[in-house]
C-alpha cells in the first residue's frame, strides 16, 4: 500500500489591509498606500505594490518610509473592518474544505489530502481562489504542493494576485533555483551566515552534508536541509467544524416588489434557523445577502443575542434587508447566512424564558422530520389560493 499523497493549499490576501481601503475608496487605486502609524511615528504594517516599488516594506519605520515615498497616501487603518472582510473570507474556506487552518488575519492553510480521490484538487484551489474573489472582490495569492511551506513559498512567487502550484515530484525543481532568502524563518543574520559558508542558493543547501550544517547551526540546520530536499509537514494545525450556514435563492426574473422579497428572505432564514436546531447551535450573527440585476453583491452583517428562534432571526434578518436594501433596484438573489455559531446548551435569555420557545420550535421541527419540512410553515410563506378555490 502506497502512503497518500498530501495536497496543501496555502491563501493570502495581498496587501490586505491596503485592498480593504480600496474596497471602500476606489480611489486608492493605483496609488502608493501605506497602512500603518503616522507620518512620524511607528512601523508599516502593509503598502501596496505601488510604494514597494520604492522600497517600502512591512515593518520598516514610518519615517524612512515617507523618505522613500514621500506622496504616499498614509492610513492609520480600522481592525474592526479587516477583521470583518477576514472573517468572511474564513467563513468561505471553512465552508468549502475539510480541513483548515487560520495562520494569521490574511493567511490561510488548507488541506485537500484524499480530495484527488473525487476531482482535481488542482481545479477546486482555482475554483475556491475564484469564488473568494468574487464574494469579497479582494485579491488573493495561493499555493499548491505536498507540504505547507512550500505552499508558501509557491505563493510568495505567485504574487501578486496569483496561483502556482508545484506538483508531487517537482519540489527540488522548484525550490533549488531560488535564494536561501526565500526560505520562511531565514532573516537576514542566517542569511549571512549561509553565504560566509558560500551557501547562496537553496541547491547549494541541499548539497551541503547535513551534519556539517547541523554543526554550524544546530537544529535549524537540519531543518534547512530536510527543507532544501522537499521534505515539510503536511500536517495542518486545525479541525474543521462548520463555522457558518447560509442558503439564497436566484430568481428566475428579476424582482423589486419588497413584500415578495421578504416572504423569500423568511422563507431562507426558516430553512436556516430550522438546520441550525437539527445541529443543536445557535447564532451570534446574521448576513443578508443582496445581489442586484446588473451583478453588484452587498454582504451586510449584525450581530445579535445568540439564539436559534425563527421569530427574531427573521425580524432581524428583515431589519437588515429594509436597512440596506436600494428600494426600486431590481435583485435578482437573495440569501441569508448565521455565523458565530455555538451548541445551544449555552444560555439565551433566560428572563424571556426562550429555553421554552426553543423546545416549542424543536417540538415543530420533529413534526417536519416526521411529515416533511412542508407539513408546517408560516402563513406568510405559503401561496395565496386562487381567486376562484374556496
Amino acid at each position: 500500500m502506497t502512503d497518500q499523497k498530501s495536497y496543501i493549499v496555502h491563501f493570502d490576501l495581498d496587501s490586505f489591509f491596503v485592498a480593504v481601503e480600496i474596497l471602500q475608496n476606489p480611489a486608492l487605486k493605483g496609488q502608493a498606500v501605506i497602512v500603518g502609524g503616522s507620518a512620524n511615528r511607528g512601523v508599516v504594517s502593509t503598502c501596496s505594490y505601488e510604494a514597494r516599488k520604492y522600497g517600502v516594506h512591512s515593518a520598516m519605520p514610518m519615517q524612512r518610509a515617507m523618505r522613500l515615498c514621500p506622496h504616499a497616501v498614509v492610513l492609520r487603518g480600522n481592525h474592526e473592518k479587516y477583521g470583518y472582510y477576514s472573517n468572511l473570507v474564513t467563513e468561505i474556506i471553512a465552508s468549502k474544505v475539510p480541513l483548515y487552518q487560520k495562520a494569521s488575519i490574511d493567511e490561510f492553510y488548507c488541506d485537500l489530502t484524499g480530495m484527488d480521490r473525487f476531482f482535481g484538487v488542482s481545479q477546486y484551489t482555482r475554483q475556491l481562489r475564484e469564488y473568494i474573489i468574487k464574494e469579497t472582490n479582494l485579491p488573493i495569492s495561493c499555493g499548491l504542493s505536498s507540504a505547507k511551506f512550500i505552499s508558501k513559498m509557491a505563493t510568495n512567487e505567485a504574487k501578486p494576485n496569483g496561483f502556482l502550484e508545484i506538483p508531487h515530484g517537482k519540489e527540488k525543481a522548484f525550490l533549488w533555483p531560488l535564494g536561501i532568502e526565500k526560505i520562511n524563518g531565514v532573516g537576514k543574520q542566517t542569511a549571512l551566515r549561509l553565504r560566509k559558508l558560500g551557501l547562496h542558493t537553496i541547491k547549494d543547501i541541499a548539497l551541503t552534508p547535513k551534519d556539517l550544517l547541523i554543526s554550524q547551526l544546530g537544529k535549524w540546520g537540519e531543518d534547512l536541509w530536510l527543507k532544501s530536499q522537499g521534505m515539510g509537514s503536511g500536517e495542518v494545525e486545525g479541525r474543521w467544524d462548520q463555522k457558518s450556514m447560509s442558503h439564497e435563492t436566484t430568481f428566475h426574473e428579476n424582482q423589486t416588489d419588497v413584500a415578495f422579497l421578504h416572504k423569500k428572505l423568511i422563507a431562507l432564514t426558516e430553512r436556516n434557523a430550522y438546520d441550525l436546531r437539527q445541529d443543536n447551535k445557535l447564532t451570534g450573527c446574521i448576513t443578508v445577502k443582496i445581489r442586484y440585476s446588473d451583478f453588484e453583491t452587498t454582504n451586510r452583517q449584525e450581530s445579535m443575542a445568540y439564539t436559534a428562534l425563527d421569530d427574531e432571526l427573521i425580524e432581524k434578518a428583515k431589519a437588515i434587508f429594509d436597512k440596506f436594501y436600494q428600494k426600486g433596484r431590481p435583485v435578482r438573489l437573495i440569501g441569508v447566512r448565521f455565523s458565530q455559531l455555538a451548541d445551544d446548551g449555552m444560555q439565551m435569555d433566560l428572563f424571556n424564558r426562550q429555553d421554552e420557545k426553543l423546545n416549542l420550535y424543536k417540538a415543530v421541527d420533529a413534526i417536519k422530520n416526521r411529515f416533511g419540512k412542508e407539513a408546517v410553515s408560516k402563513a406568510v410563506t405559503r401561496k395565496a389560493p386562487s381567486a376562484d378555490k374556496k
